[in-house]
């Protein structure tokens, strides 16, 4: 099993970067998700899985503009906008220049605010995610009554960050090819599922599914997987040359529910999170190998 892509998303929300090579430090790849967009009215973490606010937010894309450092802070983003103006983080008028873009008063941050969250729209996707959830966590309804739930931000992952859940996010090829022969007609490409590693795996189907509980390594790195990933309406959006498309997400609602104990319930689900569990670096072409005897 190889590594066949690494991403990493310098702005929560914005497209990234693809690398041939990155340094997975304690809190995830160096420099996923350094810097997030935050809504001056409500103090929110912006994100676009409330996608009547905030998708634009997937016309945008961020790179460094220096290779960031374990435990240092990040260095400069260099930010494309729609129109293909560019704006770096620590120019003085970047905050108007997203304000303006976007429609409502936004800054940049690198840190998150106290008692940071995120909220998330739950469409209309029979098998979605546990009702009970939904229930409990609702604060408020789109025009369309669809509902909004409120999460605090990296409720699994390292306090401080921007990850909604977890640190590492892990995709394989199987998985995909398994969801374009469940529905050819629908557009399935790892760049909506936002993965950091994209792995090419032998067997075939939704392989990650036994992964939780196991640690393996990643080229330098070594990671324990926590859960499998549970897939959001954030997944249907158009970005860069890929349409919007809600069959990517009602055919995972279909065909892959999967209990995860650690949050409850069972929820629609493709890949799998994981905390690292030793730094190093990676590079595409690397090996995944699984730590023999870590498996449940």
């Amino acid at each position: 099993m190889t590594i066949t892509a690494i991403h990493r998303y310098p702005v929560k929300s914005m497209l990234g970067e693809s690398l041939t090579r990155c340094v997975v430090g304690p809190t995830g790849v160096v420099g996923d998700r350094a810097y997030a967009v935050i809504d001056d009215e409500t103090g929110i973490v912006a994100s676009a899985k409330v996608p009547r606010r905030w998708a634009d937010l997937l016309s945008f894309s961020a790179r460094f503009v220096s290779e960031p450092e374990a435990g240092a802070a990040p260095p400069p983003v260099e930010i494309t906008f729609p129109d293909g103006s560019t704006h770096r983080s620590d120019d003085a008028d970047v905050d108007a220049a997203l304000s303006a873009a976007l429609g409502r008063p936004v800054h940049l941050a690198s840190v998150p605010p106290e008692g940071a969250y995120f909220e998330e729209l739950w469409p209309d996707i029979e098998g979605l995610a546990p009702q009970q959830l939904i229930d409990a966590t609702t604060t408020r309804h789109e025009d369309t009554g669809e509902v909004i739930s409120r999460f605090d931000i990296s409720a699994f992952g390292a306090k401080g960050t921007f990850f909604d859940l977890s640190a590492l996010h892990v995709l394989t090829e199987s998985t995909l090819d398994r969801l374009r022969e469940l529905a050819p007609d629908a557009t399935f490409d790892a760049r909506r599922y936002r993965p950091n590693f994209v792995l090419r795996d032998e067997d075939a189907g939704f392989v990650e599914n036994d992964w939780p509980g196991r640690t393996a390594t990643l080229g330098g790195a070594t990671v324990r997987f926590s859960f499998a990933t549970m897939r959001c309406v954030m997944t249907t959006l158009g970005q860069g040359d890929l349409p919007a498309d809600p069959d990517t997400l009602r055919t995972i609602a279909k065909h892959n529910r999967i209990e995860i104990p650690q949050i409850g319930g069972v929820w629609a689900c493709a890949g799998v999170y994981a905390d690292v569990a030793g730094t190093g670096e990676v590079a595409v072409g690397d090996p995944h190998a699984e730590v023999p005897g870590s498996g449940s």
